[in-house]
């Protein structure tokens, strides 16, 4: 028996093409480039929150497998923050309300997913800490999100101001 690790084979994305029948109009076109990776609204407003908190963090310049929104090199800890779409919350369930260009997407969606946890394995095999938020987490429950960075960080003494 091998003692290799079974690794599952990666989710196979089709082309978006019209020649491979997925189609778009126009304005969709248009509003799906303007969504950011980078600088999103949630992402400023935990950065925000950290700073307040005394936390001096990295925006990592070099990229880093993933792409990690912030990373503590001291505390060997990165944090991303995942769109709810893109990233598959509640995905079983979702999944299903696609209605159009489904056999794109619902690829699309499952390979992110398996990335996600592809880059997790890759950083705890390192020894870094892991941290995944949702967009609407970090919107809606900030103090839970940074009261969750500084327990990992070891800070667990401290109080808001």
């Amino acid at each position: 028996m091998s003692s290799k690790p079974y690794i599952r084979p990666k989710v196979a994305v089709p082309k978006f093409s019209e020649e491979n029948g997925f189609y778009t109009t126009e304005q969709r076109s248009y509003n799906m480039s303007r969504i950011r990776s980078k600088g999103t609204k949630p992402e400023k407003l935990l950065k925000k929150a950290l700073w307040h908190a005394g936390v001096r963090y990295k925006t990592p310049k070099k990229l880093l497998p993933g792409k990690p929104d912030i990373s503590l090199k001291k505390y060997k800890l990165v944090i991303f923050i995942d769109g709810a779409f893109w990233h598959g919350y509640d995905w079983e369930y979702r999944k299903h309300a696609i209605k159009s260009n489904q056999e794109f997407w619902i690829a699309k969606i499952e390979r992110n997913i398996q990335r996600d946890q592809e880059i997790n394995a890759y950083y705890q095999l390192k020894g870094w800490t892991v941290l995944r938020f949702w967009d609407f987490e970090v919107k809606n429950e900030i103090g839970i999100c940074l009261s969750l960075i500084l327990e990992k960080m070891g800070l667990n003494d401290f109080t808001f101001r």
